[in-house]
């Protein structure tokens, strides 16, 4: 059976461009993780939340930016079909 998450090329291509601003910026302001740093740890494999976590620290702090997290997650790795 084939897998369901396919990742892209150029995972910006995936994000709406609100999503694209900001970059160099933190997402993680607890752990001054980048917002691109999350980007390319999705890129690169980590399609969960706790992947993302081990390779980037992002959400361990006070968890304010898991939602964030997610929606790039869900933005770059594409979903099970409708």
């Amino acid at each position: 059976m084939k897998s369901t998450l396919n990742i892209v090329a150029n995972p910006l291509d995936k994000l709406p461009n609100i999503l694209k601003k900001n970059l160099d910026k933190n997402l993680c302001v607890c752990n001054e993780v980048l917002k691109m740093d999350i980007i390319n740890a999705i890129a690169n494999g980590a399609t969960t939340l706790e992947e993302v976590k081990k390779k980037t620290y992002a959400t361990g702090g006070n968890g304010c930016c898991t939602r964030q997290v997610e929606r790039l997650i869900e933005c770059i790795c594409l979903d099970k079909p409708k």
